[in-house]
């Protein structure tokens, strides 16, 4: 009975010092010892953030974390000044980690700003801007695939942004910003959605002439008897330019499944690096035939079977690589503006009203 009594004693004993602090520490808050005003940092949206998705309306997904040295009170969440969210409850009354969905944000810019107040009245406030681009709504008829290069390299139609290789960079366009290559650099689009039974491709393209040759557009199939350097032509198509003396020469090869097809304007299809001028290069492909332009002009154009897709699930913009690399068809130093892909073959008076457009 003496040995329970003293074991009682001591768990007493115990009790009495932790609530003196021998073991856990807690001090009484006096009032006016709540010196600091809490803390807010936004984790999400970042400043300047841009949503690009082909709705009007759209979610952002917020996040932010609160600290204070006492108790935090309340913590408000407005947008645009209008509040869309409150908390009041904390499990940590000294830190809120709080994240949630807001599904109702429009096109346009808008100000996320959160609130917090702690238990004596202070209060913080943080914002960020963060915009939704309206959609990209296509200009033409047939249009599936369209890239401005004003200051990113997504793919506004169906908002696809590319895996980028190395670190091309941007410069002045025909129209805002424009694609600058770099070496080893190019850009890689998903391109299954692109393989249809007419295809016309159109951009701007101020030539660097070094390298001495470089590949413009890609789609490609695998060549896995070369992996380390594709060179499958059988399936395709391959537009790129090399050297011709002075001049850099355009060309275009299309794989029809059997073989392979060319379309070689020879001088007519010549770019003049010296004259640092932006020049107007599209193509297209039907199932009889293909034409390759300069400025609206045909240069090269001849009889055609019909194009063979399969295993060319990529776009390659920049550069022949990964699958038009044996021939050092590689990466371009030039520059790349207004990037648009039909699938229709475009008449010459189509392809020559969209440069104009694009010039005025």
């Amino acid at each position: 009975m003496k040995n329970i009594l003293n074991l009682v004693i001591g768990f007493g004993f115990l009790a009495v010092a932790c609530t003196d602090g021998y073991i856990d520490d807690i001090q009484l808050v006096e009032p006016g010892q709540d010196a600091e005003a809490p803390v807010v940092t936004i984790n999400s949206p970042i400043e300047g953030t841009l949503i690009r998705v082909v709705e009007d309306v759209t979610a952002v997904n917020i996040n932010f974390e609160v600290t204070d040295d006492i108790e935090i009170e309340s913590i408000v969440v407005a947008l645009n000044g209008e509040e869309i969210e409150r908390f009041d409850d904390f499990m940590d009354y000294r830190r809120g980690l709080k994240q949630f969905q807001f599904d109702q944000v429009t096109n346009g810019e808008h100000i996320l700003t959160v609130t917090a107040t702690d238990a004596s009245g202070k209060s913080t406030s943080e914002s960020v801007t963060f915009e939704k681009i309206e959609p990209y709504r296509p200009e033409y008829e047939n249009e599936l695939f369209y890239v401005s290069f004003d200051g990113d390299y997504v793919e506004l139609v169906a908002i696809q942004s590319p895996e980028v290789v190395g670190s091309p960079g941007f410069a002045d366009g025909v129209l805002g910003r424009a694609y600058a290559g770099a070496n080893n650099a190019y850009l890689k689009y998903e391109a299954e959605d692109l393989q249809n039974e007419e295809f016309s491709a159109l951009f701007w393209y101020k030539v660097n002439a070094s390298p001495d040759r470089a590949g413009l557009l890609v789609m490609g199939p695998p060549d896995p008897d070369n992996p380390n350097a594709m060179n499958n032509r059988t399936k395709g198509f391959r537009l790129f330019r090399e050297a011709a003396g002075s001049m850099q020469r355009v060309k275009l090869n299309v794989g029809n499944g059997d073989g392979e097809n060319w379309f070689d304007g020879g001088a007519a299809a010549d770019l003049d690096p010296s004259e640092n001028e932006w020049a107007h290069i599209a193509f297209t492909i039907s199932g009889t035939r293909c034409a390759v332009y300069i400025d609206g002009e045909v240069v090269s154009e001849g009889d055609f079977p019909g194009i063979d897709w399969e295993g060319c699930d990529v776009l390659s913009v920049g550069s022949g690589a990964p699958r038009f690399a044996e021939w050092g068809h590689l990466s371009t130093s030039s520059l790349i503006d207004e990037l648009r892909i039909f699938d229709k073959s475009l008449t010459q008076e189509e392809i020559r009203s969209i440069m104009d457009a694009e010039l005025n």
